[in-house]
């Protein structure tokens, strides 16, 4: 059976949400597979960034490494092509955003687990949120506090799970954007 031919509660089941301690392990796998990213990627990447609650310190986080890719979106269907010809999969693909992943089996979750994000150059709310929590623990605490009381209440359907964290997500990044004011 392959990923397509299963439903979203299978694959909830297969993939369940499981939170750690974040530790510095996280960094040294987000800096491996981002030279890996640089060697298939080259000049393509304007910038690469390690984003997500691996990039958060002192919180729990999910043991998936987020990346976040800017390109000049014009090549987005090479760099698309790059990425499915060297392991990774296309979860989906909009207007202005192409999201892979990275250590899916079929029969569970690889020892190392990346979601990509491939968007246009100076789409980044992810660094300022991320800067904004790593800047602020009082309001990281409070993000590791909301993603656990969502993760027992939402469980096993992810999706309702990211959609309930998103007006926390937002009004941190606007007062990150106030306070970092043209950072990136």
């Amino acid at each position: 059976m392959a990923f397509k031919d299963m439903d979203l509660e299978k694959l909830w089941e297969l993939f369940p949400m499981k939170f750690v301690d974040n530790t510095d392990n996280f960094s040294n796998i987000y800096f491996a597979e981002e030279k890996k990213l640089k060697f298939l990627l080259g000049s393509y990447i304007e910038r690469i960034s390690h984003i997500g609650s691996t990039s958060i310190k002192n919180i729990k986080t999910k043991p998936i490494v987020d990346i976040l890719i800017e390109i000049n979106f014009d090549d987005k269907d090479i760099i698309k092509d790059i990425l499915l010809h060297n392991g990774y999969l296309l979860m989906n693909e909009c207007i202005n955003k192409l999201s892979f992943n990275k250590g899916y089996t079929i029969t569970s979750y690889a020892d190392k687990v990346f979601h990509i994000h491939v968007k246009k150059y100076g789409d980044c709310d992810e660094l300022y949120f991320r800067d904004y929590l790593n800047e602020n623990q009082q309001k990281a605490t409070e993000y590791e506090n909301l993603k656990l009381e969502l993760f027992h209440k939402c469980k096993p359907n992810r999706d309702l799970y990211t959609e309930r964290k998103t007006s926390f997500v937002n009004k941190v990044v606007n007062l990150a954007k106030k306070k970092y004011k043209g950072r990136y």
